[in-house]
């Protein structure tokens, strides 16, 4: 195992050495040819065909010149053999042109000449260019870069070759890798390098280059808004295409854990061959194979894709190779979600692809604007085929297929261009008139160095070192950096554009929809915008319904998604050995719901709702509580007025007959007494009727309690009378002192003084208050009285109850004591009728719930209240009222 390691780390060792070897080479044999090429005398205008001459670049002279490397040009470069001069294999074919790009080129020439024509920025300075192409090769890269600092672009008499040139700076490049390819050279010169791409430092290598200032928004910055952009969809199953380098390993490296954190899922990673080696076609058609799989599954609907400039010209090409009637659908009902550095561009050699698949696309691209007159230099494009611009004769010739005349080379063939071709009439794809965000980058990294130029040429410092005679344009590039880290400015677009200290400029970027047209054009519409600074979820904003869809989707959001959503309902069950993104839906349990699609749990409703049927909802609670209007309540109501209204009568009927014996017998002032007490205790009943107040609350259980208890106190008072009367007719009964209204009146006050004890006590240590129930019941809210204590409840209940058992003891003991008018029999029966109540009232009390406790509370005061009025003064009235002679002393005495 050890052994493999070193194995392999040697062998990867070998490998980087090796790499670093062949730049070696390959730049000394470049710098060997340098003065040779810088200082020999071009005699000819027609070049000669020299393989080591460069054909494409554009120079204008100036007292300081910026450099630019582009990425226009392609051409397919063989490897090297070392069989040949390095120089001599460096030959060139028919080159790939990607005009769309030209468009970064023109931005740069425009800015130059813009700062040239504005006095106020440098006044006595004239700025100059001079632009190149990288070809999207190592090689070239490098090679470029160095003819930027070193080759002159042409003779000049008595011309003495300088080492290097007035170069102040360089813009570029577009992609990652070339632009670590100039930082390796420029950084050693010192030069700032503005690069106008946008991707990680990390993924270059760059962040530590003091020469390194990135005119565009790191693309870390991103990638935050992709997550937002798949949550604002609810995409959780989608697929990545990177490109096979080290971006693309950096880009999957940081953005798997983040789609994992954020709920999401990679159904797929495929890694894509680099923009910079072109495949051969077996090549390609294998890798078409092993791609095309993963776009089998229907499931995963929105791919995002990462790569430099050109991947979509690898995915047109990609979808060219497949047979229209086998596979071609596989790649249609896509969505397409590009990174910052992809572009929608195609080349001559694919133009008549199937562009159609990227209708709907979104794309991330750089913050730009409209710079005024931009649009104006393009249209005049044809002005600036000088013959230092080598870049016009390859845009135009292969964007409008036609043959420009060389003088150089007799021509015969037909395509030649007319004149009057308009770049204007162009599809998008091919050129844009709108300036690019790439080209709005190039534009403000021209301005940056102007601006810091006028810093540095402003400071104390320099104007005293050119009060000593030296020129700005002789000021070392070295000088440049400390003006240029922190810089800010506005541009002519009306924006502030500002390095910090590390040469980032922040920003965000746009959100495009791409609407695509059958001639191969495209409409570009702004959705919405990241913000990178914005607090945490709301990174970006984001305008759907104007997104237009691929018309395979019908205008409808597609879903991209591992298995459908689940309904509201039910919530997610993971599937076991699958990733989270796909799972199983299962019912909410009782009494929990999910209101929303594919929740991962369901919960509880607020206290005040309770669940729907379906468990898909809340539902708000009824307020629930044992109101006068519906029929329970009337119908309690009306037996307790019609109780009140018969003890009332029971009163003025005893009243009326007050001296009649049946009345005087037992104590009349206690019968008076209990038929009030019972008069109150019916009424006391509708307290409980209506809902909860604060004072109801604290006086009805008060109140029934005390009224009930002197109720109980006066029957056990005519109890106690009967048997002491009875006991004192025995002749010397010392029992006789006892009977009166003396002992009567003394039991009344003294049980009655005790239940009213207890509830001060109850009412002053924790009372009774209006509360809510939110549980008991579903669907209701049970408006009640909290009885705040209760043990005090069940005491002062339990006080009663310990009344009417004394009573109902001494009353059945004296039952058949020999009396007229006895009523211990009477009370008996109604002190049995007043426990039955009260004892099966508690398992009722405690077994229902809501309005229907209450219910039976008030059921239970009305029925022991109505037993003691009907056992006790039911005979009495039977007697006073119907049969009057039984009520008269004469009777009495013929029964005595």
């Amino acid at each position: 195992m050890t052994g493999h390691l070193l194995n392999t780390a040697t062998s990867a060792s070998i490998e980087k050495l090796c790499q670093q070897m062949l730049f070696v080479v390959v730049v000394v044999v470049l710098l060997l040819q340098l003065p040779h090429m810088a200082c020999k005398a071009e005699a000819i205008k027609c070049p000669v065909n020299d393989p080591v001459s460069l054909p494409h670049e554009w120079y204008q002279p100036g007292n300081l010149l910026i450099g630019g490397v582009a990425s226009q040009i392609m051409y397919l470069f063989p490897q090297l053999s070392f069989h040949n001069h390095p120089s001599q294999e460096l030959g060139f074919d028919t080159p790939i042109v990607v005009t769309k790009f030209y468009q970064h080129v023109l931005a740069l020439a425009f800015a130059v000449n813009e700062i040239n024509r504005n006095m106020k920025i440098l006044p006595n300075i004239t700025l100059g260019f001079h632009i190149r192409d990288s070809y999207y090769d190592a090689r070239m890269t490098y090679r470029t870069t160095l003819d930027l600092l070193f080759k002159v672009h042409k003779f000049t008499p008595n011309y003495e070759c300088q080492f290097p040139k007035n170069l102040i700076a360089v813009i570029g490049g577009l992609s990652s890798d070339i632009s670590l390819h100039m930082a390796n050279i420029l950084n050693l010169y010192k030069i700032p390098q503005l690069t106008y791409g946008s991707f990680a430092p990390e993924s270059t290598g760059t962040r530590q280059v003091a020469s390194f200032y990135r005119m565009a928004p790191n693309e870390v910055n991103q990638y935050m808004g992709i997550i937002r952009l798949l949550q604002s969809f609810r995409w959780t199953w989608v697929g990545l295409l990177a490109v096979g380098d080290d971006s693309g390993d950096h880009f999957l490296q940081t953005m798997e854990p983040l789609l994992s954190q954020n709920g999401i899922c990679s159904a797929f990673t495929q890694r894509i061959p680099n923009q910079g080696r072109f495949l051969s076609l077996d090549e390609l058609i294998d890798m078409t194979s092993k791609i095309y799989l993963p776009f089998l599954d229907s499931k995963v609907r929105t791919f995002v894709v990462y790569g430099e400039s050109m991947i979509i010209l690898w995915l047109s090409a990609l979808v060219a190779l497949e047979d229209p009637g086998y596979r071609e659908n596989a790649y249609i009902g896509k969505v397409w979600i590009m990174t910052t550095q992809i572009d929608f561009a195609v080349t001559g050699q694919i133009t008549r692809s199937n562009f159609q698949i990227f209708q709907g696309s979104i794309s991330f691209t750089i913050h730009s604007n409209q710079c005024i007159g931009f649009q104006g230099y393009i249209q005049n494009i044809q002005s600036c085929k000088t013959q230092d611009n080598g870049f016009f004769r390859a845009f135009w010739q292969h964007a409008f297929d036609c043959s420009l005349p060389n003088p150089c080379v007799p021509m015969d063939v037909d395509g030649i261009c007319t004149g009057e071709e308009k770049v204007e009439n162009l599809p998008e794809s091919i050129f844009e008139m709108q300036m690019t965000g790439h080209s709005y980058s190039v534009y403000n990294a021209v301005y940056a160095v102007a601006h810091a130029l006028h810093s540095m040429g402003s400071s104390r410092s320099n104007l005293r070192v050119m009060a000593q005679g030296k020129r700005l344009q002789d000021i070392q590039t070295w000088q440049i950096h400390s003006f240029l880290q922190g810089i800010s400015f506005n541009n002519s677009a009306g924006e502030t554009v500002s390095l910090n200290n590390r040469g980032e400029m922040g920003g965000g970027f746009d959100i495009m929809n791409m609407i695509t047209f059958p001639n191969i054009s495209f409409l570009r519409v702004k959705i919405g915008m990241v913000y990178p600074k914005a607090p945490e979820g709301k990174e970006i904003t984001l305008n759907a319904d104007i997104i237009v869809w691929h018309e395979s989707f019908n205008q409808v959001c597609p879903l991209s998604v591992c298995n459908e959503y689940c309904n509201a309902g039910y919530q997610k069950k993971k599937k076991e050995g699958e990733k989270f993104c796909c799972y199983d839906c299962v019912p909410c349990p009782e009494g929990k719901i999910s209101n929303r699609k594919d929740m991962n749990d369901c919960f509880k409703c607020p206290e005040d709702q309770y669940p729907s049927e379906d468990r898909d909802g809340c539902i708000a609670k009824m307020l629930s509580f044992l109101s006068y209007e519906e029929p329970l309540g009337i119908g309690l109501a009306s037996v307790a007025v019609f109780f009140s209204v018969s003890t009332a009568l029971v009163l003025v009927i005893f009243v009326k007959h007050k001296d009649t014996p049946i009345v005087k017998a037992n104590n009349r002032d206690l019968t008076f007494i209990l038929l009030i007490s019972l008069f109150l205790c019916f009424l006391c009943s509708l307290q409980f009727l209506g809902q909860p107040r604060k004072v109801t609350c604290a006086l009805r259980q008060s109140a029934f309690g005390i009224i009930f208890s002197m109720a109980v106190s006066c029957v056990l008072a005519k109890t106690i009378t009967v048997v002491l009367a009875f006991q004192a007719t025995k002749p010397g009964s010392s029992i006789r002192k006892w009977v009166g209204k003396g002992l009567s009146n003394s039991i009344v006050l003294s049980c009655s003084f005790i239940e009213a004890s207890i509830c001060m006590v109850w009412l002053g240590t924790s009372p009774p208050f209006p509360d809510f129930d939110m549980h008991s019941l579903t669907g209701e809210i049970v408006a009640e009285c909290n009885e705040g204590s209760v043990t005090m409840f069940y005491l002062v209940l339990s006080y009663i109850g310990l009344l009417a058992i004394i009573s109902f003891t001494v009353a059945f003991l004296a039952r058949k004591l020999p009396d007229t008018f006895n009523e211990a029999k009477f009370i008996t029966f109604s002190m049995l009728v007043f426990c039955s109540v009260w004892l099966s009232f508690v398992p009722a009390y405690v077994s229902t719930k809501g309005k229907y406790m209450v219910a039976v509370e008030i059921f239970s005061i009305l029925a022991s209240s109505a037993g003691l009025l009907g056992c006790i003064f039911s005979p009495k009235c039977y007697i006073i009222l119907l049969m009057p002679e039984l009520n008269s002393r004469e009777h009495i005495r013929k029964r005595l």
